[in-house]
């Protein structure tokens, strides 16, 4: 698998062409952003951390049923991924009244939805990201009223595999943002899962685990973002890959357990279009 040209950058992500048809690396950087960029930093590690997450969270939901561009690790901040026609809408999954849900609505922090919330923004900086509603996605034909209904469907099924998974380590998940991507008339998981795109709790402290650490300077955001992969993944250190600067030796999976059993899986020769 050879890297090829830049053809995405993102706040936190580059994409990249590979000499394969069909799949891309993307690549975690260390540029963390909140506030619509108003507030940026380079912060050690982050790009390997949510890396990390990301690949264990994809393999976990794979194992349970949903579609996800993940592929394989290719180092601890480089993911081999199916290539997808992204669509730009933001899912946005909410179990608990927090962050906007309170600035936006009478709703005070804390109080439960029962079912959760979704939530749909259009994916566009300069326009701050505008929430849509279902006649708005299909008049700007972003997506069918079908594929609007099965992304809704996969986006709680996320939900509630996540909810469980968190839950077994001690941690609430607040609410979460996911996006998807077409490869030929199939819609897959793409984008990332990690403390960038959750809001996370300690279910005893409710400490935040996720962004909000930097975004309220909260604490160390990379002591918490170390803990908090340590507690999803389970490992007692994970182990990195060696330096992509360094010395030449072969990377290795980021995560300790669960990439170790990372495996390529072939790309079905469906037509796609650039990320």
């Amino acid at each position: 698998m050879k890297q090829k040209g830049l053809l995405y950058t993102g706040k936190a992500k580059s994409v990249y062409r590979t000499d394969a048809k069909g799949q891309l690396i993307v690549e975690f950087r260390d540029d963390i952003t909140a506030f619509d960029g108003g507030k940026k930093d380079q912060l050690k590690n982050k790009g390997s951390y949510n890396a990390e997450a990301s690949a264990f969270i994809f393999q976990y939901l794979e194992k349970n049923g949903v579609k996800t561009h993940f592929l394989e690790m290719l180092g601890p901040r480089r993911m081999l991924v199916r290539e997808l026609s992204m669509i730009p809408l933001e899912v946005i999954v909410r179990n608990i009244a927090a962050g906007s849900m309170v600035r936006n609505y009478p709703f005070k922090e804390g109080t439960k939805f029962k079912p959760p919330v979704i939530v749909i923004d259009y994916k566009d900086d300069s326009r701050h990201d505008p929430m849509l509603n279902d006649d708005l996605i299909v008049a700007l034909k972003l997506a069918t009223p079908k594929e609007l209904a099965a992304i809704k469907k996969t986006a709680l099924k996320i939900n509630a595999l996540l909810v469980k998974l968190l839950a077994a380590q001690g941690i609430t998940l607040v609410d979460f943002k996911i996006e998807f991507g077409r490869a030929g008339k199939t819609i897959y998981l793409g984008d990332e899962i990690s403390m960038d795109s959750m809001r996370l709790w300690d279910m005893k402290t409710k400490e935040s685990l996720d962004k909000d650490v930097y975004r309220f300077d909260k604490g160390d955001v990379m002591a918490t973002y170390n803990r908090v992969v340590k507690r999803i993944t389970k490992t007692e250190s994970p182990k990195r890959a060696p330096s992509e600067t360094g010395r030449k030796s072969k990377e290795v999976p980021a995560t300790a357990t669960a990439l170790k059993a990372s495996v390529k899986r072939p790309v079905k020769k469906s037509p796609v279009r650039k990320r």
